[in-house]
């Protein structure tokens, strides 16, 4: 019988002349298979962005009202007592000054044109000026030599490598659009058009941006040898990007101030392996559930963000009384862990730590109770393999399995509960799939990755997209202080 049929009825006749107990054994069987079906059907539907993997954008316009995993705090929205808030304020020394004269009296009507003035009232009005492209043409001397009769021509400036080129400052706000800000082609080329009435072809954007990501390529590689040899925690995580319009994986290692991207064909360990982060990351790797980052000898930490919206799946579709305790257990370690941060402690006490280690022991141990393991003569005809277990009992299994990195955070508290500094540094990257529906070509892909990467470190950094890219085109790319650069 397949398993999205009715026995057929061959199946049912045969059934029939075994006896009563085989029809019902037969009508057992098929019902299961289809409460099955339509249990998992079900758990696709019941997923969203709140309990489970996928991106807010999946909800669609029925979504629920949102239910922060956060606890309340108690205060109001909106700025806090203490905050201080930011307007625009004058300067102190204008580029421009107006004056605008009195020419007569407003209450009598005398000419006041020869008085001087008493005093001024200010405002300032703050704008952008007029700015249009502006061609320079360099020349170099000829000069011939009186003695020997020969010629010789004085050197252009090594970034005047062209008979007719971009400079430095246009070039920075192509890739600045395109890249950074997400902007397809034709509508760069519209916006820089508007801006200076001049209007470039994709080709040359393509060209420039291609241009970037070499300049700034040295620069990403000792920024990957910094966080491979000297960071304690880095964040690991992956997303689906359409290259050519086949699926590839854009992958990052990150750290509050350095961010490392890679395109890759796969997802698993061969990409791993290939982009050559984690097989030599002397840290300790903060990533979700995925079996490949355990492949790697090295300590792990698990994204307890992806914990809760697990339990909070099972809370709504499975409720079990060790649900709800177990994600209060995980939030009330986090609790302390940040109040005893905030107290510049180091850990939290012995007494503290066996507490919660007996606590999570003791609910695992109740949801593996309440979720035994499938029974043996559960197995289909034909089936091979494990079998298969519920979400419930794969989730505690995990747990159990990996307490150690799940509760990583609360014995070390140089790593974190979650792994959102991954998903942030991903997060726009996303953005690029909205807008542009993907990349063209690997060599694209792989020239925004270079980019990207290069602007994160940077804006982590203090440093303005702008202003950095314009240092790589000047052969001057932004690297932290703390980073040294590759010989």
């Amino acid at each position: 019988m397949d398993a999205m049929q009715l026995p057929s009825e061959k199946e049912i006749r045969e059934a029939c002349q075994l006896g009563e107990e085989a029809v019902l054994a037969l009508w057992q069987a098929s019902i299961a298979t289809l409460v099955e079906r339509i249990q998992k059907l079900e758990d696709q539907l019941a997923k969203n962005s709140r309990n489970s993997g996928k991106p807010p954008s999946s909800d669609g316009y029925d979504k629920p009202a949102p239910r922060s995993l956060r606890k309340r705090h108690g205060r109001k929205s909106g700025g806090q007592v203490g905050h201080r808030g930011e307007t625009l304020e004058a300067v102190e020394h204008p580029d421009h000054v107006k004056v605008h004269a009195v020419r007569e009296c407003e209450h009598c009507g005398y000419s006041l044109k020869k008085q001087k003035a008493i005093g001024y009232e200010k405002r300032q009005v703050f704008d952008l000026p007029k700015v249009q492209i502006q061609v320079t043409e360099h020349r170099v001397e000829i000069k011939g030599c009186p003695y020997c009769q020969k010629e010789t021509r004085a050197a252009f400036p090594s970034e005047v490598s062209k008979a007719v080129q971009y400079g430095t400052e246009i070039k920075t706000q192509m890739v600045y659009l395109n890249t950074e800000q997400h902007i397809p082609l034709e509508r760069t080329c519209d916006l820089l058009e508007e801006f200076y009435n001049h209007r470039p072809s994709e080709g040359t954007i393509v060209a420039v941006c291609s241009e970037a990501a070499q300049k700034v390529k040295k620069t990403n590689e000792a920024i990957k040898e910094h966080l491979v040899e000297h960071e304690k925690v880095g964040h690991f995580d992956e997303t689906g990007m359409m290259v050519n319009g086949v699926l590839n994986w854009l992958h990052t290692a990150s750290t509050p101030h350095l961010t490392c991207y890679a395109m890759h064909a796969k997802r698993g360990s061969v990409a791993m392996n290939e982009i050559g982060i984690l097989p030599r990351f002397k840290g300790r790797a903060v990533h979700d559930d995925l079996a490949a980052y355990f492949l790697y000898e090295l300590e792990h930490a698990l994204c307890n963000a992806h914990h809760l919206r697990t339990l909070l799946f099972l809370l709504e579709r499975y409720p079990q009384k060790w649900i709800e305790p177990l994600k209060d257990l995980l939030l009330k370690i986090k609790a302390k862990v940040d109040a005893a941060k905030e107290k510049l402690q180091t850990a939290l006490s012995v007494r503290q730590r066996n507490y919660f280690n007996q606590a999570y022991d003791r609910l695992i141990a109740q949801g593996l109770r309440a979720n035994p393991p499938p029974k043996t003569d559960s197995r289909k005809s034909g089936q091979r393999g494990r079998l298969k277990q519920s979400p419930a009992r794969n989730l505690l299994l995990r747990l159990q399995e990996h307490k150690a990195s799940v509760l990583a955070f609360m014995y070390d508290f140089n790593v974190p509960f979650d792994n959102n500094q991954a998903e942030r540094d991903l997060r726009m990257m996303k953005v690029k799939q909205k807008v542009s529906g993907g990349f063209r070509s690997i060599q694209g892909a792989q020239n925004f990755c270079q980019i990207r990467g290069y602007l994160s470190t940077a804006r982590k950094n203090g440093m303005k997209a702008l202003a950095s890219l314009r240092l790589a085109f000047e052969h001057q790319s932004f690297l932290p202080d703390f980073v040294a650069p590759l010989a």
